[in-house]
């Protein structure tokens, strides 16, 4: 099996979920025109609103395809905290593909204009270049971007709501499938 690397999170399909809204505490991750729903500096679960997140592999009983996700300390963004590492590979005879999932409470993005996230593969080990991102609501709608040009470098990806087709309604965000860094929905100034 050949592995490849990619820092943040990478996601192309997951089981739709319903989680528990969130309650005050949500306010507290607010920061002028970015609400933080993931940085991983603590290098444990949930994420900052109370989320689970995981890895996930099309077949697991299939050994030549699989993914694991892991909190990295030496390729994070910053000079602190953790970035959350993605090791897969879809080297197999059969279909195969693997991601990331990530709860959003039921998070209310309606009042933001752009996904953002940071993102770098592993230039000595391997990465994809193009990955998938869902957002999912709690009607079960999902939405889909393909981020491209993935470097060997951190790089700001800031993704447009309106340019995830499939999902009318961000009021009630339920999930979200990727590979990330610094999670967070912005406004524009």
């Amino acid at each position: 099996m050949v592995k490849r690397f990619v820092f943040a999170a990478l996601i192309m399909a997951a089981a739709i979920v319903t989680a528990a809204g969130v309650s005050g505490a949500a306010d507290t991750k607010a920061a002028g025109n970015e609400f933080l729903v993931a940085d991983f500096n603590t290098g444990e679960k949930p994420n900052n609103i109370g989320g689970d997140f995981g890895a996930w592999s099309k077949d697991p009983t299939d050994f030549s395809q699989g993914c694991s996700e892991s909190f990295d300390s030496v390729n994070r963004y910053g000079s602190t905290g953790f970035s959350m590492k993605l090791d897969y590979s879809v080297d197999s005879k059969n279909p195969a593909y693997n991601g990331f999932w990530m709860f959003l409470q039921n998070f209310d993005a309606s009042k933001y204009d752009n996904l953002a996230l940071r993102v770098k593969g592993d230039g000595k080990i391997g990465y994809t270049t193009v990955f998938k991102v869902e957002l999912k609501n709690a009607s079960k709608q999902v939405g889909r971007y393909y981020v491209t040009n993935v470097t060997d470098a951190w790089q700001d990806i800031v993704i447009p709501l309106k340019d995830f087709k499939g999902i009318t309604d961000l009021s009630n965000l339920s999930e979200f499938v990727i590979y990330i860094d610094d999670i967070r929905f912005t406004k524009n100034k």
